[in-house]
């Protein structure tokens, strides 16, 4: 029996899938462009004080929270709505509204009114990220949900080289503000593709008892029927899930992991730039690195899923932080440039491309009554992780530190949670690692 046949019930189930993966790959690309392209564009808001006001070094990593303090708020919303009002409804109320929120900020004209409206723009990222990792994990088959969920989640570290090589092509065409305004474009380009090819999940449909929903939505998009029993009326789901006996341990570890991951991927995406432009390179050069850093992200975080689906996440994400710690120490020995650009992509690998496996880990290590939950908690925790990791850049730059001093606070952190990642158990009353292999399949079945 051919291993396509045991992956795929039909060509129909194999194409809607390919869309739905698709969909929400495009979602997070425009989730990661938002994010990192104020990195981009920092530089110059900070030497030209025409265009919101002075800004500080200090207030500059503020700023850069200040959209993942809504992150963190929408993944946490989400998680707190997203498993009692379903996959899709969520992934288009937040795709309405981060690019709202990203088209507004283009027209800001203070420092307060940029700030309120990147705070406003992560609510819809961070409800974005936390829904789309479910959705892969009850829609993707056994021994490629690791993979499709790099796939979606390298979109984060996709956006970021998308909005570095606008930033080096576009920003003196269009300033700042044209960039920003790229970000709104879901509106028209993705929101009309997923209003029709995005389906409900089968199986949270099935948890809910709307089982005849449930077989509609596979008849149409040729999708197996799901095996998950309706939630008895005694079970958790949700948050509350995530406090019990079976999950609370490695839900508190998952959340530090997450937190580790963020503060790296959002401490190097925010000062990279203004670090190397310190360094002594220009505009071009330093946001050079900041598109080796992503561009490193995507490529490992790829290869680093295809040995996660069959070694399991856990080991492989631990080897990933500690090659960051060792590729973020070598940025400090004055090497020449291509070895730093080499040291920078594998530090991509570790820190962005880290966090890549970690939503797929997460994802895949509860069930269907707590995934949304659980990804939203690992996303949200994770966001305040995010929060402090401009913060710390800014404030070390702020303060007169060479530059190597936030380079090995970043490689201590990476050493962290590579350890904090060791000790996640198993989910308990299981008796294997959390394998995307392992699982039983909601939308699929092994023939």
């Amino acid at each position: 029996m051919t291993h396509a046949t045991q992956t795929w019930a039909s060509p129909q189930h194999r194409r809607s899938v390919v869309w739905i993966v698709a969909l929400a790959t495009l979602a997070i690309i425009f989730d990661g462009y938002d994010l990192v392209v104020y990195g981009t564009v920092l530089p110059t808001l900070m030497a030209d004080p025409t265009q919101l006001g002075e800004i500080s070094a200090q207030q500059g990593g503020a700023l850069g929270s200040y959209a993942l303090i809504g992150v963190m708020v929408g993944a946490l919303l989400t998680g707190a709505f997203g498993d009692r009002v379903g996959r899709r409804k969520m992934m288009l109320i937040n795709i309405v509204w981060f690019s709202v929120g990203m088209g507004a900020a283009a027209f800001s004209t203070s420092i307060t009114m940029f700030g309120a409206l990147r705070f406003f723009t992560g609510i819809g990222v961070g409800g974005l990220v936390a829904t789309a990792g479910a959705v892969v994990a009850e829609f993707a088959p056994p021994g490629k949900r690791n993979l499709f969920n790099a796939i979606v989640y390298s979109g984060v570290p996709a956006g970021g080289v998308m909005a570095s090589l606008l930033a080096i092509l576009l920003r003196d065409a269009i300033g700042w503000r044209g960039l920003f305004l790229i970000g709104a474009l879901p509106l028209v380009i993705l929101l009309p593709l997923a209003l029709m090819k995005l389906p409900e999940s089968p199986a949270w449909l099935q948890s809910r008892g709307r089982s005849d929903e449930a077989q509609q939505v596979c008849e149409k998009f040729g999708f197996p029927l799901p095996s998950a029993a309706p939630v008895a009326s005694t079970e958790k789901i949700g948050f509350a899930a995530l406090a019990t006996r079976k999950y609370a341990l490695g839900t508190g570890l998952l959340g530090m992991m997450s937190f580790a991951g963020l503060l790296l991927t959002y401490g190097l995406n925010t000062w990279l730039p203004k670090i190397m432009a310190d360094a002594g390179y220009n505009a071009n050069g330093s946001l050079a690195f900041l598109l080796v850093l992503n561009g490193g992200a995507i490529i490992g975080g790829l290869l680093a899923s295809k040995v996660a689906d069959g070694r399991g996440p856990q080991s492989v994400i631990v080897t990933t932080f500690f090659l960051a710690a060792v590729a973020l120490v070598l940025l400090t020995l004055g090497f020449p440039l291509p070895v730093l650009l080499t040291a920078v992509a594998i530090a991509g690998t570790g820190t962005i491309g880290t966090q890549v496996l970690i939503y797929g880990f997460v994802s895949n290590y509860y069930d269907t009554p707590a995934r949304a939950a659980g990804v939203a908690w690992c996303a949200g925790f994770g966001r305040l992780g995010g929060i402090v990791g401009p913060v710390i850049g800014g404030l070390l730059i702020g303060a007169g530190f060479a530059n190597n001093v936030n380079f090995y606070i970043f490689a201590g952190i990476a050493l962290a949670g590579g350890l904090v990642t060791w000790f996640v158990p198993r989910p308990a009353g299981t008796v294997s690692p959390v394998r995307s292999s392992d699982r039983p399949a909601p939308t699929t079945v092994d023939v």
